[in-house]
């Protein structure tokens, strides 16, 4: 017997397949297409980024699949919340391009400082993650993007002039009261540190790993810019980065790519700076719980494999990210849609978001260009610091700062 949804009645008396994540990536529609595809029960458990970490760490046993960042690994293989999986049950492992598994897209582009997601893919002999190939993985990469800040073109041409684009704009006094930042401290000064560089008010020996000295020198010029004025406001949610920027109090920001939807809702003609030092990226995947095993463990491998067959990558597409092997996501696409998300040419129709709103216009070109020409000029990947905790504490009292 087959419910109206696709589902047998037999699997619906089994226990659904937990995942946990953030609604980055954990969205209905995807969960629905899932549960119609393979046959079982899925849930979705959606948190933010920390109180996800924390639940994966704590409670491994509260989950079966974990979708989050690369660079959460640093807190949760250390615990033995996720188990290795194995390449050899992941069908189409060899499509998976080079940017997870050597670190770069194309030969000749930088690296990418930060936690770029090589190195902490590969499970190593003694149960450390290293860059060395082997057949099993921490994660299964999959999601991805290049991000920058946003901006209201009219707004920063009478504020900074025809310059080209650049982070040091983030901290730039002709900005002042008009400037947004992330106010989660993993990102937004991640934002700081690219900006302070780039004006040259600084210089880091490695803008993903900062030491004490380097968060200590941030903090006290980001609290000396904050008393003069320079900061609007800061975002937790990309609805409320919308509304900092609707209310017309902040012309430049922090950005994650899903805003794009709010922007345009709120009719915000907002542009996404492709940067002259690079972009901040990020890394997403699955990993499976350590506690998982039996007849869920083949459900979860499903779900992985699942997720690289194209019609995941397609509804990313349409949020702005990418998928680790595009062209399976490339046939659930329209030749417009491909165009433009991927090869950075005009839309050459009106695109929808993940909602099947409009969110693309007629002869829009994607900021930054293609796939290729966005993911080659990584500055720096999300990352967890070895002074992720000093910095957290040092990024409270600067948002606390009047």
């Amino acid at each position: 017997m087959v419910s109206p949804q696709g589902i047998s009645v037999k699997a619906r008396e089994r226990r659904a397949l937990r995942v946990l994540g953030t609604s980055v990536t954990l969205l209905e529609s995807l969960r629905r297409g899932a549960e119609e595809d393979l046959g079982i029960p899925i849930e979705y458990q959606v948190l933010n980024g920390f109180d996800a970490q924390r639940q994966a760490v704590i409670e491994p046993g509260s989950f079966d699949v974990y979708d989050q960042w690369f660079h959460s690994i640093d807190y949760l293989w250390p615990t033995g919340a996720l188990q290795a999986i194995d390449t050899d049950r992941i069908a189409r492992w060899d499509e998976i391009n080079a940017l997870p598994r050597t670190g770069r897209l194309t030969p000749g582009a930088p690296y990418g400082q930060g936690c770029n997601p090589v190195t902490r893919l590969y499970v190593q002999a003694d149960s450390t993650l290293a860059d060395t190939p082997s057949r099993r993985i921490s994660m299964l990469p999959l999601t991805h993007n290049a991000d920058s800040f946003a901006y209201l073109p009219a707004e920063l041409s009478r504020l900074i002039g025809d310059a080209p684009e650049s982070w040091s704009w983030l901290v730039s006094p002709r900005c002042t009261g008009r400037v947004a930042l992330q106010a989660d401290a993993a990102i937004g000064a991640l934002d700081a540190a690219l900006a302070l560089q780039a004006s040259g008010e600084m210089r880091f020996g490695d803008i993903g790993n900062l030491s004490i000295e380097e968060i200590d020198g941030m903090i006290e010029l980001l609290i000396a810019k904050k008393k003069a004025g320079l900061f609007a406001g800061f975002w937790d949610d990309c609805a409320e980065a919308a509304s900092l920027m609707a209310r017309r109090r902040v012309a430049i920001q922090s950005h994650w790519s899903p805003s794009a939807d709010d922007y345009a809702s709120a009719g915000l003609a907002c542009r996404i700076a492709s940067p002259a030092e690079g972009y901040r990226a990020w890394y997403g995947g699955l990993g499976i719980s350590s506690r998982l095993q039996g007849p869920k463990l083949e459900d979860a491998y499903r779900y992985l494999n699942w997720w690289l067959s194209g019609r995941a990558g397609a509804v990313m597409a349409r949020q702005g990210f990418y998928i680790s092997n595009p062209d399976r996501a490339r046939a659930y696409l329209s030749q417009a849609e491909w165009d433009y998300w991927y090869g950075g040419l005009p839309a050459r129709e009106d695109l929808p978001g993940t909602g099947g709103n409009i969110l693309v216009r007629r002869g829009s070109v994607r900021d930054g260009g293609s796939y290729e020409q966005r993911m080659s000029r990584v500055a720096v990947w999300n990352t967890v610091m070895d002074e992720h905790n000093y910095l957290v504490r040092k990024w409270a009292d600067f948002m606390r700062t009047d």
